[in-house]
């Protein structure tokens, strides 16, 4: 799956049980408007472009200032509102979480088979309110700043991360190429190309 410009992960196959990846999309926010459908296609064109195949699912949220200022107080330690947080679910918590199940099953019956449950891939949070105000100095406009944060989430699900100059030009890179494949459908506009290519 590796190829030139993209990092190694050391994350395991996404591959769940008999079915397909799905996206399940909530607006819990009212000061922007957001097309969940489009953005629930978004996000799942990015997984199949990462390979994630079969039954795994992925929330993708949108909440208020307030809401995200208290998750990112909670999980980074920041005391403001960000754009998008990303919460993976490693290998080791998706077996407790698939494994761990109450029993629904009569004791006549077998257990169930985790082949036939999703594989639980994570959350992507998303704050509209602020991708609203960034998005004139950062991806030009509110619809490319919105794109730009559900592939820039769903990634950091998948594994990847920006925490070392390297990490970060082939997070920019595969963030580009998701884009233009799966947003504008060809080039990214200039403005947004020399932004984040920098």
């Amino acid at each position: 799956m590796a190829d030139a410009g993209r990092p190694k992960l050391n994350v395991p196959p996404r591959i769940g049980g008999d079915g397909v990846p799905e996206v399940f999309c909530a607006d819990e926010q009212t000061a922007v408007p957001v097309d969940l459908a489009r953005w629930q296609v978004l996000a799942e064109h990015v997984l199949h472009a990462e390979g994630v195949r079969g039954l795994c699912e992925l929330s993708l949220l949108f909440v208020n200032e307030l809401e995200m200022t208290e998750l990112n107080e909670l999980h980074m330690g920041k005391a403001d509102a960000t754009d998008v947080l990303a919460f993976p679910i490693d290998a080791a918590e998706a077996e407790l979480v698939l494994h761990g199940q109450p029993p629904n099953r009569g004791p006549d019956r077998s257990p169930p088979d985790p082949g036939d449950m999703p594989l639980l891939l994570g959350d992507v949070v998303l704050c509209p309110a602020v991708a609203l105000r960034q998005a004139p100095e950062h991806a030009g406009t509110l619809d490319d700043e919105l794109a730009l944060l559900v592939v820039h989430g769903v990634l950091h699900v998948l594994g990847y991360d920006h925490d070392e100059p390297v990490a970060l030009a082939a997070m920019r890179a595969r963030e580009l190429a998701l884009l233009e494949a799966h947003h504008w459908s060809g080039p990214a506009p200039m403005g947004f190309r020399q932004e984040h290519t920098e």
